[in-house]
């Protein structure tokens, strides 16, 4: 089971990722939302926001997310370290319902080019 430390390194490294991105990657990671990642084996959220092409974590906390952010992740936290390590594909793992999204609808179809 993945630990907290390496749910951060994750989503750290995931922010890294978005910066470097080009074309419509790097347009859809330009958005500026609240964004939180329950990490459900670990009841543990990760809240702040995308913006300026990164995701900045604000705040770490126990239990699921305290307010509605605009972009909502829920997964395991040996999901979140395998789909940025790129040994789960994302479409597949959120059709299966390992990996939960909720967002606005225009939101969505910004983030289909992430993910």
């Amino acid at each position: 089971m993945a630990t907290i430390e390496e749910c951060r390194a994750a989503l750290d490294k995931l922010s890294e990722s978005m910066r470097g991105a080009e074309g419509n990657v790097r347009a859809a990671a330009a958005m500026d939302r609240s964004v939180s990642c329950h990490i459900t084996d670990l009841d543990v959220t990760f809240a702040g926001r995308l913006e300026d092409g990164r995701i900045h974590v604000h705040d770490t906390f126990a239990g699921a997310p305290r307010e509605r952010a605009q972009i909502r992740l829920a997964m395991t936290g040996d999901d979140l370290v395998a789909l940025v390590d790129g040994e789960l594909h994302f479409a597949r793992a959120w059709g299966a319902g390992r990996v939960r999204l909720e967002a606005g609808l225009r939101d969505l179809f910004h983030l289909r080019k992430l993910l």
